[in-house]
């Protein structure tokens, strides 16, 4: 996982092929103005999904993770918790599903860290995530998640 300022995207640049397209598309779109939904960048191999919704108590959420996809995810306005995980042996509370490319783990984060706006969060496949997490108190939060198709990661299979 990374996290840091979008001002310093160069610096992942060489960290997968299509990040640099990812952290393009975030720089060069008026994501404030855009609707929540799904935007076609590359067909299934980069889309961006813009989303709005109040931050959630943590106490009823789950950590999940990707195989086919890395996340690139970058706050537009607000700021949530995510709690965080290294892939280890969590205890797997939704086994895999191909179609939606999730899974979710029972375990608590092990960390966690503030996505506040103009910040942005990488999430590969064998990193755990808990996003949408108040700081605090409940906020209206906007994010776009950029979705970059990765070789798929040999999880374990639930």
């Amino acid at each position: 996982m990374i996290i840091d300022q979008l001002e310093h995207a160069h610096r992942y640049y060489s960290v997968h092929s299509r990040i640099k397209e990812a952290f393009d598309y975030i720089a060069h779109t008026d994501l404030a103005t855009m609707a929540p939904g799904k935007y076609e960048i590359d067909g299934d191999e980069l889309f961006a999904i813009v989303q709005e919704y109040d931050t959630m108590d943590a106490a009823k959420e789950q950590m999940e993770s990707h195989r086919k996809y890395a996340d690139v995810q970058y706050m537009i306005n607000g700021t949530e918790q995510v709690g965080l995980a290294v892939w280890g042996e969590q205890e797997v509370s939704r086994s895999y599903n191909s179609d939606d490319d999730y899974m979710l783990y029972a375990d608590k984060p092990s960390f966690w860290s503030t996505l506040a706006e103009g910040m942005f969060m990488i999430f590969f496949p064998t990193d755990l995530h808990m996003p949408c997490i108040q700081a605090g108190a409940p906020m209206k939060v906007k994010k776009v998640v950029v979705k970059v198709r990765m070789a798929e990661a040999n999880n374990r299979v639930q």
